[in-house]
């Protein structure tokens, strides 16, 4: 149900107080009666603003609504003029009907309200946490337990170690610690300043720009082609080379079978 706003209710209830005022005011004669009722529907328009195509709809509907007034009456003939018109002349049209709300009022309001304006709205939600104590006190916490497992792991395990190093005896083979038998792989096919040089800054320089090359937001795998393949051969390539490193490389770092010439390597 439509809902009149109560300014407009009030501005044409004073209207209808003005008019019913000036009519009660004037003459008993009927011929001075017709200018102040000609003259009410201008005063009551001024006063109400109210348009005045409005207030004839409006007087219409009511005229229709009460079965055309009272016979003989001006209300009578103001209807009975609307709807015998188009029998008067053959080019003048039936007037549209006038739909009216609850009550008879033929005012209707319409209006679109955004939810910004009604809903408060401080903060967009994100996927984000505060670094600190969220992350942090995490991380510090993970690092406590990690330390105080190893601690204790210690007391029960010893560490691989060998013996003392004699410095006059030097082992064959003689190889790096796990971590640089790649590189150490790469001395005995290549000069030492393309192999300990060049391919390491090539392979550092990539992984720099990697970031700017591939700037694709995406974490799902199948959308990272570039970042993928890169760590794939990457990974792969260092891999190959510690493997042969570790398993095929015998005395003099000679290349060997391990299941002919047995294992030069300790765990």
């Amino acid at each position: 149900m439509t809902e009149i706003p109560e300014h407009l209710r009030k501005r044409a209830e004073e209207a209808r107080k003005k008019a019913e005022a000036k009519s009660a005011g004037g003459d008993a004669g009927a011929g001075e009666a017709a200018a102040p009722a000609g003259d009410a529907a201008p005063q009551s328009e001024a006063a109400s603003r109210i348009p005045a195509h409005l207030l004839e709809r409006s007087k219409a509907a009511k005229d229709r609504a009460a079965g055309g007034g009272e016979s003989g009456g001006g209300g009578a003939a103001t209807g009975t003029a609307v709807a015998t018109a188009p029998a008067g002349g053959g080019g003048v049209a039936a007037a549209a009907p006038v739909a009216t709300g609850p009550g008879g009022h033929t005012q209707r309001l319409l209006t679109v309200v955004k939810s910004g304006s009604i809903q408060d709205v401080k903060a967009t939600p994100v996927d984000k946490v505060h670094t600190w104590p969220h992350l942090l006190a995490v991380e510090f916490v993970a690092a406590l337990a990690v330390t105080a497992f190893l601690l204790i792991f210690s007391m029960f395990v010893n560490a691989p170690l060998l013996t003392l190093a004699n410095l006059n005896e030097t082992p064959n083979p003689s190889k790096a610690p796990w971590y640089f038998l790649g590189l150490q792989e790469l001395l005995t096919i290549f000069h030492p300043l393309v192999a300990g040089v060049t391919i390491p800054g090539i392979g550092i320089f990539l992984l720099i720009l990697a970031p700017y090359i591939d700037q694709n937001p995406s974490q799902k795998p199948e959308d990272r082609k570039f970042a993928v393949s890169l760590f794939t051969v990457h990974l792969m390539f260092w891999a190959v080379l510690t493997m042969i490193s570790s398993f095929f490389r015998g005395p003099g770092y000679l290349f060997v079978f391990p299941w002919t010439e047995g294992l030069f390597f300790e765990l």
